[in-house]
């Protein structure tokens, strides 16, 4: 680039800039508009990338290399008419338990089953909301689950087989028990009408997603079998193989087990479904392509507003400022070099815009990323896309305009008042 070409378009900037200071309000106006479309692309964009971390980070927390039974299979609709789950007869405790002693496979099987998502914990004066989730939970559960233990320890099979009255608080539950920081180990709390000894304290995982694992209370299986027990409860097993290589014999064999288990016949359907850690995750990851489309549609409705209102503010500029184009057409001014200047102005407020929204967009969206406890990102992608489209508003709203003002005549610019 040529040092005059640099300096017509420095000039450009500075006439562009000048004018934009003598309209405010009008160039104001258009730029929060061009904002706002940029902010609701780059910020929608961002606050969805946000959420398919979480649910990535929350769904595959058990690994790539477990595996779960179930009496209903996994079946997640959006948009359209939701179709319901296949839903098969209950898994029961000793279906849980005899699948566990049949599968001989190198891997690591738990029983689980949830007591009620209703529960209130006490310690002396203090309660929790009654929105603690029980889970009655063997000893391999915090293995095949992912979860880790804060301080503390484990269940043993001897206290999952007895029942015995000790419990895993989650860390939300013991920072509103034990404000104090005092030491929750070893401590008695009420959990319902039953009072348990506290043998151990989850790390803290967040409740991002709606998964609220820090609220979360682990009693012994058999514990809740007997205190918590009510009509038909349904039992769920995780398996967790040593190498994720061998998650399809680990499942090949674990279909055949449970089929002898719930007494299947040959030729027929399964009566149960196997779900993968990961499936969950990427289904709904999968449906984020459908909130794109809606993201984008919003975004090009605001910006095509925006586009609009800018070319109103360039036609109503080329009229105000019709004398001024004569005088510099009368000094020599050619017609390409104020179709130019009226183009970077229409530029110079559409990145102003643009750079506005790109902000409040990485802002907004990692609003997402706070309530998440996900990583912050920052969208370079979406960025660039802003600056494209902010670009293209630019041409297609500014070049109407700089047209007429190129194309005045001279003599009749200098007669206009």
């Amino acid at each position: 680039m040529s040092d005059s070409n640099f300096k017509l378009i420095r000039e450009n900037i500075r006439i562009s800039l000048e004018s934009i200071k003598s309209h405010r309000v009008r160039s104001s106006l258009t730029v929060l508009i061009i904002a706002f479309g940029i902010m609701a692309l780059v910020g929608i964009f961002t606050a969805i990338d946000a959420l398919k971390y979480s649910l990535k980070e929350n769904f595959t927390r058990m690994g790539a290399n477990t595996f779960s039974i179930s009496n209903r299979s996994l079946r997640v609709s959006f948009g359209h008419r939701p179709r319901n789950a296949k839903a098969y007869s209950i898994i029961s405790y000793q279906q849980a338990q005899d699948f566990k002693q049949m599968y001989h496979f190198p891997a690591v099987t738990s029983v689980t089953v949830r007591g009620t998502g209703i529960a209130t914990i006490k310690y002396q004066s203090l309660k929790t909301n009654p929105n603690v989730s029980v889970m009655g939970v063997d000893e391999n559960y915090l293995t095949t689950s992912g979860m880790d233990l804060a301080e503390g320890r484990n269940f043993t099979l001897n206290e999952v087989q007895r029942g015995n009255h000790v419990v895993i608080l989650g860390s939300e539950i013991v920072s509103k028990l034990f404000p104090n920081k005092e030491n929750p180990i070893g401590k008695i709390v009420s959990v319902g009408p039953g009072r348990y000894r506290v043998i151990g304290v989850l790390k803290s995982k967040g409740s991002s997603s709606g998964f609220s694992g820090d609220r979360t209370c682990l009693l012994a299986l058999n514990n809740v079998r007997q205190y918590f027990s009510r009509p038909n409860m349904n039992y769920n097993i995780s398996v967790m193989v040593t190498n994720s290589a061998q998650m399809d014999p680990a499942i090949g064999q674990a279909t055949g087990t449970f089929r002898l288990v719930r007494k299947d016949k040959l030729g027929q359907p399964d009566s149960f479904s196997i779900e993968k850690s990961d499936n969950l995750a990427n289904m709904f990851i999968s449906l984020t392509s459908k909130i794109r489309y809606g993201a984008a549609v919003i975004g090009l409705i605001t910006l095509l507003g925006a586009a609009i209102g800018l070319m109103n503010i360039m036609l109503v500029s080329v009229t105000e400022r019709t004398r001024e184009i004569g005088i510099r057409k009368a000094l020599g001014a050619r017609r390409h070099t104020i179709r130019n200047q009226f183009l970077f102005e229409a530029l110079v407020i559409t990145q102003i815009g643009g750079l506005l929204g790109i902000v409040m967009g990485i802002i907004m969206g990692n609003l997402v990323s706070f309530f998440t406890h996900s990583a912050f990102i920052i969208p370079w992608l979406w960025i660039l896309l802003g600056v494209v489209i902010s670009a293209v508003v630019a041409l297609l709203s500014g070049i109407i305009p700089a047209v007429k003002a190129a194309r005045l005549d001279p003599i009749e610019s200098l007669r206009y008042e």
